[in-house]
């Protein structure tokens, strides 16, 4: 009886379609560690928040401000560096964007006045956004079609772990040795991470058939060896339907024909889903005191919603593995909805508030999963960096309103209800921009 030989034709049908090397996993696994940097920084900050508010003697619309601070960076970086990875390729864009965040981490615990410190938090946000705009490109390329939503998921966990260390992180140092410490211990890490990132790192395949830089060959035969491909088919005249020449990418591109409907499809669903991410993640810790807990119990309702993140990209990837990736993020986005209004109506209860905290965390988390990994197949290969950078610093721009928005509306007296009511409301907008999005075929690459 014959056996179904998997299409390997050539080196990319091979990471589409055969099963996943050790390697390639190791390449999910730095984007993990990747994300969690980010998850550890954001989350940080929103730890550290009572005492910076302290000693800066901030309102809460300033600080809400130097809260959003990494977010602007973010999304400069995420539009600005996406774009610069489609042109001068993904693997040094990453490895220079980490290293950008790392000094910025630095500079932020030697900050001596507000000022400063926003400044620091806009360059680390600058990295930070670089990363998560070529990092998500490079593992969805090089996770099968199969594993693609595990791997992304796995990927997006990554947020909810760094956050969970940076509350730990926040609990154990401030005390002390102040908030600035924090930020230390991050940016020492993130040394590390530099270092692994040169070792694991490849260039995207698809960046090296479609520019063709003069190291193509030799870059795309030390891939294959890694990935069990025969490395001597792996150079560019090998590739099946390979272009005569590579088009330059625009970002006018990603409104033409169909891509135009695609590309404000994510942006709406992008902004909508992080606003209300970045509002639950930054602000809760801090409305749970207004609410009536403790520090101490606020930091731990906030590494509640760490927690439940973490399991909910993971969940979100093994949901999708059977099912359609779109079916299961609006799933996750109606259910966050219904669980974040009921997660404020709890908070008169630790134990009740810290359960529904973990399952809020899983949820909202979740979406953010299924985002990364439905928007990188909506493009083709020469706008892909550019349509995921562009969704990412729109989404970035929603995550900056939130911290803003958020304290704005304390300081008008809005109750912990409304502000949570609010923003479950936009993740059912996010959810309706899926929908639509959902009735549109993917891309076909050449």
């Amino acid at each position: 009886m014959s056996q179904t030989v998997p299409r390997t034709r050539d080196l990319r049908s091979h990471l589409e379609h055969a099963p996943m090397s050790f390697y390639q996993w190791a390449i999910v696994a730095c984007a993990v560690v990747l994300n969690a940097n980010d998850g550890y920084d954001v989350a940080a900050m929103s730890f550290v928040s009572v005492n910076v508010e302290k000693e800066f003697a901030l309102s809460g619309s300033e600080l809400g401000t130097v809260i959003s601070a990494t977010l602007v960076g973010m999304a400069i970086g995420a539009f600005a560096i996406g774009r610069l990875a489609d042109i001068v390729g993904r693997r040094w864009t990453v490895i220079g964007s980490a290293a950008v965040s790392t000094i910025g981490m630095f500079l932020a615990a030697s900050s001596a006045d507000v000022v400063q410190l926003g400044v620091w938090r806009v360059l680390t946000g600058l990295g930070v956004g670089g990363i998560l705009a070529s990092i998500t490109v490079i593992t969805s390329e090089f996770s099968s079609r199969r594993w693609r939503g595990l791997a992304i998921g796995l990927y997006a966990a990554g947020y909810g772990v760094g956050a969970f260390l940076g509350g730990i992180a926040a609990n154990g140092l401030q005390e002390t040795y102040g908030w600035r410490s924090v930020f230390l211990v991050g940016a020492s890490v993130s040394v590390l991470v530099v270092l692994a990132l040169v070792l694991f790192v490849p260039e995207s395949v698809q960046f090296l058939v479609n520019r063709r830089p003069a190291y193509a060959d030799r870059a795309l035969r030390r891939i294959a060896r890694r990935v069990g491909f025969d490395p001597e088919r792996s150079s560019l005249a090998d590739m099946v339907d390979l272009p005569d020449e590579a088009p330059a990418s625009r970002l006018a591109d990603l409104f033409r024909g169909r891509l135009l409907a695609i590309t404000l499809l994510l942006w709406v669903a992008f902004f909508m889903v992080m606003f209300g991410f970045y509002f639950v993640n930054s602000w809760t810790p801090r409305l749970m005191i207004e609410a009536g807990m403790t520090t101490e119990q606020g930091v731990v309702i906030g590494m509640a919603l760490a927690i439940g993140g973490a399991v909910g990209s993971v969940l979100y990837g093994v949901v999708a593995v059977r099912f359609s990736q779109e079916s299961v993020l609006i799933a996750f986005l109606v259910l966050s909805t219904a669980s974040i209004v009921v997660f404020v109506l709890s908070t008169g209860l630790l134990a009740v508030a810290f359960v529904l905290g973990v399952l809020t965390g899983l949820l909202v988390n979740g979406c953010i999963a299924g985002l990364y990994s439905v928007a990188p197949a909506r493009y083709g290969t020469m706008t892909r960096a550019t349509g995921v950078g562009s969704a990412l610093a729109v989404g970035r721009i929603g995550a900056i309103f939130a911290p803003i928005a958020g304290g704005a509306l304390i300081d008008a007296g809005w109750t912990n209800v409304a502000l949570y009511s609010s923003a479950a409301a936009l993740l059912l907008v996010g959810a309706l921009a899926v929908t639509v999005l959902r009735r549109i075929p993917e891309v076909e690459d050449a």
